[in-house]
C-alpha cells in the first residue's frame, strides 16, 4: 500500500474515531438496563399519562362534533353532566395499551438510532447530519411499532371517550355516534361482533401516514433544535451539560417541535378520530365511513376550519405531553444506566 493511501486510510480512521467519541456522549441502547429501562419507564409515563388525559378527551370531543364548540363549554358540560369521571372516560382502557406501546416505541427509537447511528458514521457523515438521519429514521420506525398496538386502543379508548354526546347523532345526518358500552371490554367486544378484527383498525392507514413522517421530523427537529441551544449555550455561557439548563434545552425543544406538528398534523388527525369513532347508515345498515365520506362531511360542517378543531387541546396537550415525555425519557435513560456505571 502506498504512503498516500496509509495516510488517507489513518485520516478516515481518526474522523470516524472522533464522529463515535462525540456520539457515545448520548445514552446507547446497549448502556441500559433493560428491566430496569422498562420498569420504571412504566411507571413514569403512566404518570405523564393521566396528568393530561382529560386534555385527549376534550380534544377528541371537539374533533367528533358537528358544530364549533369551546373547551370552556365542553368542560362545564362534562363536569356538569357526567362529573369527574367524565374526564378520564376510557382511561383505563388506554393505560392498559399505554404500557406495551411505549415499550414497542422506545425499544424501536433506541435499537434504530443505535444501528442508524453506527451506520452513518461509518458513512463519514458529520456529526450534525448524522445525529439528524439516526433520529429520524428512530421516529419513523418507532411510530410504525406504537400504532400497531396504539390504534386498537385509540380506537375503544376514543369511543368511550364520547360515549353519551349526543350531539353527533342530533345534528349530523347519516352519521351514527354508536359508542354505547360498559366499559373497555364491553367495547372490545362489541365492536370484535360488529367489525370484526378490522375494526380495531380502523383509520391505521391514515395514522401511520400521518404519524411516521411526522415522528420523523419532530425527533430530527428536536434533535438539531437541542445541539444548536446547547452550543450556543456553550459559547456564550459556558454551559455544562447535564445540569439544570440541559433539562430547559429539552423542554423547549420539545415544545417548539410539537406545536409545528400538531399544526401540520391536525387535519388528518381529526379524520382519523371520526375513522375510529363515527359510523354512516344507509338504508337503516350502520357501516365504518370512508376518508371520502369523512372529508365530505366535515367540508360540509365547516370548510378546512372544521378539520381545526380541537387544535387547541391538542396543541397544548402535545406539547405538554412532548416536554414531560422527553424531560422523562431523558431521566429514565439516566437512572436506567447509572447501576450499570456504578453510580446508583
Amino acid at each position: 500500500m502506498s504512503l498516500g493511501a496509509l495516510m488517507e486510510e489513518k485520516r478516515r480512521a481518526t474522523t470516524a474515531s472522533s464522529h463515535q467519541v462525540h456520539m457515545s456522549k448520548d445514552i446507547d441502547w446497549e448502556m441500559l438496563d433493560k428491566s430496569r429501562f422498562f420498569f420504571l419507564g412504566a411507571a413514569l409515563f403512566s404518570g405523564v399519562s393521566t396528568a393530561l388525559y382529560p386534555i385527549v378527551v376534550l380534544k377528541t370531543r371537539q374533533q367528533v362534533c358537528p358544530t364549533r364548540v369551546s373547551c370552556a363549554n365542553i368542560s362545564l358540560a362534562i363536569a356538569r353532566l357526567e362529573g369527574l369521571r367524565g374526564f378520564y372516560k376510557g382511561f383505563g382502557t388506554s393505560l392498559l395499551g399505554t404500557i406495551p406501546a411505549r415499550a414497542l416505541y422506545m425499544t424501536a427509537l433506541e435499537i434504530t438510532k443505535s444501528s442508524v447511528g453506527q451506520a452513518t458514521v461509518r458513512l463519514g457523515l458529520s456529526d450534525t447530519t448524522a445525529m439528524a438521519v439516526a433520529n429520524g429514521a428512530a421516529g419513523m420506525t418507532s411510530a410504525v411499532a406504537a400504532q400497531v398496538v396504539w390504534t386498537p386502543v385509540d380506537v375503544v379508548s376514543q369511543r368511550l371517550m364520547v360515549q353519551g354526546d349526543l350531539s353527533v347523532s342530533k345534528h349530523l345526518p347519516g352519521v351514527v355516534n354508536s359508542c354505547r358500552y360498559t366499559n373497555g371490554l364491553d367495547a372490545f367486544q362489541k365492536i370484535l361482533y360488529t367489525d370484526g378484527p378490522r375494526g380495531f383498525y380502523r383509520g391505521f392507514g391514515i395514522s401511520i401516514l400521518t404519524y411516521a413522517p411526522s415522528n420523523a421530523v419532530w425527533w430530527a427537529s428536536y434533535s438539531l433544535a437541542q445541539k444548536s441551544i446547547r452550543s450556543r449555550l456553550k459559547r456564550s455561557y459556558k454551559h455544562k451539560e447535564g445540569g439544570g439548563g440541559s433539562v430547559v434545552i429539552q423542554a423547549v425543544s420539545a415544545a417548539t417541535a410539537s406545536g409545528f406538528s400538531a399544526l401540520v398534523t391536525m387535519p388528518v388527525d381529526t379524520i382519523k378520530t371520526r375513522l375510529q369513532v363515527l359510523d354512516a347508515e344507509e338504508n337503516g345498515r350502520r357501516q365504518a365511513m370512508t376518508v371520502m365520506q369523512t372529508v365530505k362531511s366535515l367540508m360540509r360542517e365547516g370548510g378546512f376550519g372544521a378539520c381545526y378543531r380541537g387544535l387547541g387541546p391538542r396543541w397544548v396537550s402535545m406539547s405538554m405531553s412532548a416536554t414531560t415525555m422527553i424531560t422523562t425519557y431523558e431521566f429514565l435513560k439516566r437512572l436506567a444506566t447509572k447501576k450499570q456505571n456504578g453510580k446508583s
